[in-house]
């Protein structure tokens, strides 16, 4: 599907004041393309936003026009040019799943794929406890335990799990379980990376990493709890060649018995959701099925920071990222696919983020048919000096929440 799309956005650039394939062609302020190219429509998001959607329609913004729900809780009818009438995709106003990423086991992992396992810190008890509170007093069902790929096999490359390591990770997958949680998502943390090499482009083969998700599928295929979050972060790599990769990781994990599980597929780019369609990860990814050819259970995974940067680090947000997620969610739509949103984040008291991260978690309410949730970043072994610290305060026994948790992860869940 990216080259359909790219070769449509090609020609766009020949047709004067046209959009598109997926791009912006409305909404109060916009002074750009108002039509779109042959075989996509302008569809009405909400006031401000209007997008080129696949449709029969002449392209014109106002001769064939359909209102897509944002924040209604009820399917919108839809009228075209010709006057029939369909129901457009329903949204049930409040996502399956919301939560807080544990981190610690990835501590010490590079955007290079490098990982000193003498740095990982154990979350241990701590985690779990904070798992426990999450659940128990802010209402939260989802974590995400991210852990290093070195540090699950002792840094031997393609090898099997240390047992010990494996013994320590899995004590946190256990308490995310035993939590009262609905979805614990093991994740790893290398960024499509091994020391340096990509996987399955002059790294790590294709048959190393299915290796690894083989033996991680075989421990946990008996609860379907447990979603598998193939890589973290993807970037700076071929995505058709990323996708094949995917790909073999999918096929290991179905044939080593976990049929249920979640698996959960990230594209380039950091796993950008912005420019999840726009990089061609959406469309490399939508080819990468089950054994039986289905996509049941394969869910895009998407990451959205709101710094000047998009780079999760910075105190201050400045992003408003309602119009990529409306973007992503009428693509999702499109293609009857789902995703989930694994990171995001802002200071944990900074107005600026109480005001935008609760914003972008009321669009993928909106949106709640084909966005599963959310997973903020982060607690576990972080300490309340980090900049995007979500870790409670522990006093006399009871926990304290920072405001960013309280209003927007946990509070846009309820």
């Amino acid at each position: 599907m990216k080259n359909s799309i790219f070769a449509v956005a090609a020609a766009a650039g020949t047709v004067a004041a046209q959009g598109a394939a997926y791009s912006q062609c409305g909404g109060q302020g916009w002074s750009g393309a108002t039509t779109c190219v042959s075989g996509y429509t302008c569809v009405v998001s909400n006031p401000y936003y209007s997008q080129c959607l696949p449709g029969s329609g002449s392209g014109s913004g106002g001769a064939s026009t359909t209102k897509v729900a944002t924040t209604t809780t009820r399917a919108t009818s839809t009228t075209s040019a010709g006057g029939s009438q369909t129901s457009a995709p329903s949204s049930s106003g409040k996502v399956q799943y919301a939560g807080v990423n544990i981190a610690g086991f990835d501590f010490g992992c590079g955007t290079d794929g490098t990982c000193n396992t003498a740095t990982n810190v154990n979350p241990g008890s701590s985690g779990i406890a904070q798992m426990k509170h999450f659940v128990t007093d802010d209402g939260l069902n989802a974590f995400r335990l991210p852990v290093g790929w070195q540090y699950l096999v002792n840094n031997q490359l393609g090898g099997t799990l240390n047992s010990a390591n494996l013994a320590n990770y899995d004590n946190l997958v256990q308490g995310c379980l035993s939590s009262g949680a609905a979805l614990c998502i093991v994740d790893i943390h290398n960024y499509a990376r091994w020391n340096g090499g990509i996987i399955g482009q002059g790294g790590p083969t294709n048959a190393q990493f299915a290796s690894l998700w083989s033996q991680l599928a075989t421990k946990y295929k008996g609860n379907t709890k447990i979603a598998f979050g193939l890589m973290n972060e993807p970037h700076d790599l071929n995505v058709a060649t990323w996708a094949q990769s995917v790909q073999a990781a999918v096929t290991a994990i179905r044939q080593a018995g976990a049929t249920g599980n979640k698996i959960l597929l990230p594209g380039s780019d950091y796993t950008s959701a912005a420019q999840f369609i726009s990089n061609g990860s959406g469309p490399d990814l939508l080819a990468v099925k089950n054994l039986d050819g289905s996509t049941t259970n394969l869910i895009f995974d998407v990451h959205k920071y709101l710094d000047s940067d998009n780079s999760g680090t910075h105190a201050n947000c400045v992003t408003d990222n309602a119009a990529a997620f409306q973007t992503l969610g009428n693509w999702l739509r499109t293609n009857k696919r789902q995703a989930i949103l694994s990171e995001t984040g802002g200071g944990p008291n900074d107005s600026s983020c109480l005001q935008y991260v609760c914003s972008q978690l009321d669009v993928l309410n909106s949106y709640s048919d084909v966005y599963l949730g959310w997973t903020g970043w982060s607690a576990g072994a972080f300490d309340s000096t980090y900049t995007l610290t979500l870790t409670p305060t522990l006093s006399g026994g009871k926990y304290t929440d920072v405001p960013l948790l309280t209003k927007c992860i946990a509070g846009k869940f309820h």
